[in-house]
C-alpha cells in the first residue's frame, strides 16, 4: 500500500504566502518624502500582470508538453483547446486591466513617472518568453532603440531566451501537426483538385450574378468584374505550389504549403466529426493572437492617452513603437489568412462516401 505524506493543516495567509505578496509594493516616490497616490495602483495592476503570465507560461508549457515527442495523440487534442482557452481568457484580463488603469490621469502619472527610469515594461522577462514560445521569433521582431530585445535582461536570462529560440515553438509544432493531417489524399479523393473546382465555381457563380443584374450599370458592372478576377488570384498562393513558395521565402506566408491545405480543409470541413476539435485548436491559437493584438493596440493607445508623444521610460520611441508592434508581432496570421481563400459551404461539393466515414465516428451497434 502506498503512504502519503501527511501535510500539516494549511492556513490561507500561509499557503498563499500573504506576508510576501502583500508586502511587495513599494513605492518609489515614498523615497522622497511624499508618496505619489496613484502609484501603488501602478504597482500592483503590473504584479498582477506578472502573476497571470506565470500562469500563461504554465498553461503553454503544458501545451508544449503535448507536442513532446513531435506528435499530438488525438486523445490530447480536448486538453490542448482547453488549456489555450484558458489562456485566451487571461489575457482577456490583460486587456480589461487597462481600464482600471486608466482611472489614473496623467498628471496623476507624471506624479511619479521620473521615479521609474529605466524601468519599462520592455524589461518583462516572463512576457518575452511567451511571445517566444508561441513563435515570435527574431526575424518578425521590431527593435526599439535599435537593441536587440534580449539585451536588457541578465546572461542566464538572455541565454535561457536563445534556447527557447533554438526549440520549436507552439507555431512550429501545430504546423508539423498540421502537415501530418491524412485527409488531403485518400484513395481517390485529392483536396486540392476537390477545392479548385469549387473556387472556379463559385468565382463563376459570381461573375454571371454581375453580368445578369439590372441593378449595376455597365461601368459598375465592369468594376465588379474586375475587383472579382483581384479575388481570383488571392487564391494562386494556394491554387499554386510556386506562388506560395515565393509568398513564403519573401515572409509573408510561415505555413508550408501542405500546413496551408491541411488548415483550410479544417475550416471548410470543420463540422465533420473528426475535424470539429483540430477546428477548435485553431480557432483557439487565432483568438489568443487576435486577444494579443488587441491588448497591444490598448496598450498603445493608453500610452498616447497617457503621455501622448514622450519617448518610453526603457528608451523605446513610445507610442509609435507600441503601435508598430500592433501590426507586426502577430504569430498566428497565417491562420486567419486562409480564410482569404474560403469559398461559401454551398459552393462545397460533397465529399467522397468513404472519406465522410472516415471523418466520422463509428459505434458497433448489435
Amino acid at each position: 500500500m502506498t503512504r502519503h505524506k501527511v501535510l500539516p493543516a494549511a492556513h490561507y495567509a500561509e499557503y498563499l504566502v500573504l506576508d510576501k505578496v502583500l508586502d511587495a509594493q513599494h513605492p518609489r516616490s515614498a523615497l522622497v518624502g511624499k508618496q505619489a497616490h496613484d502609484e501603488m495602483l501602478f504597482i500592483i495592476i503590473h504584479q498582477v500582470y506578472e502573476l497571470w503570465m506565470k500562469q500563461i507560461l504554465h498553461e503553454l508549457g503544458s501545451v508544449e508538453q503535448a507536442f513532446a515527442d513531435g506528435e499530438l495523440d488525438e486523445r490530447e487534442i480536448a486538453v490542448v483547446v482547453h488549456r489555450l482557452g484558458r489562456v485566451e481568457k487571461i489575457l482577456r484580463l490583460f486587456v480589461e486591466q487597462i481600464d482600471v488603469l486608466e482611472t489614473m490621469t496623467p498628471v496623476d502619472f507624471l506624479e511619479f513617472r521620473n521615479y521609474l527610469v529605466p524601468a519599462s515594461g520592455f524589461q518583462s522577462f516572463q512576457f518575452r518568453k511567451i511571445e517566444t514560445l508561441l513563435g515570435l521569433r527574431p526575424p518578425h521582431r521590431i527593435a526599439y532603440g535599435g537593441k536587440d530585445y534580449k539585451e536588457p535582461f541578465s546572461e542566464a536570462q538572455r541565454e535561457e531566451l536563445a534556447q527557447m529560440e533554438r526549440q520549436p515553438s507552439v507555431f512550429d509544432h501545430v504546423a508539423a501537426w498540421l502537415e501530418r493531417m491524412p485527409f488531403l489524399n485518400i484513395e481517390d479523393f485529392h483536396f486540392l483538385e476537390h477545392f479548385r473546382r469549387a473556387v472556379a465555381e463559385s468565382v463563376e457563380k459570381d461573375r454571371e450574378a454581375i453580368q445578369q443584374t439590372a441593378f449595376l450599370d455597365a461601368e459598375e458592372k465592369a468594376l465588379r468584374l474586375r475587383m472579382l478576377e483581384q479575388k481570383a488570384t488571392y487564391y494562386e498562393a494556394v491554387l499554386n505550389p510556386q506562388r506560395h513558395t515565393q509568398l513564403h521565402q519573401e515572409g509573408r506566408i510561415r505555413l508550408s504549403y501542405r500546413a496551408l491545405l491541411a488548415a483550410l480543409m479544417i475550416y471548410l470541413y470543420r463540422d465533420e466529426p473528426v475535424l470539429q476539435q483540430p477546428y477548435d485548436l485553431l480557432n483557439r491559437l487565432m483568438n489568443i493572437d487576435e486577444t494579443l493584438v488587441l491588448w497591444r493596440f490598448r496598450h498603445a493607445q493608453m500610452v498616447l492617452r497617457m503621455l501622448g508623444y514622450k519617448m518610453g521610460t526603457g528608451g523605446s520611441s513610445g507610442y509609435d513603437y507600441l503601435m508598430d508592434t500592433v501590426h507586426r508581432h502577430s504569430i498566428f496570421k497565417d491562420l486567419m489568412t486562409v480564410h482569404t481563400f474560403l469559398v461559401p459551404r454551398s459552393a462545397l461539393p460533397p465529399l467522397p462516401e468513404t472519406l465522410r466515414k472516415a471523418l466520422d465516428f463509428h459505434f458497433a451497434v448489435k
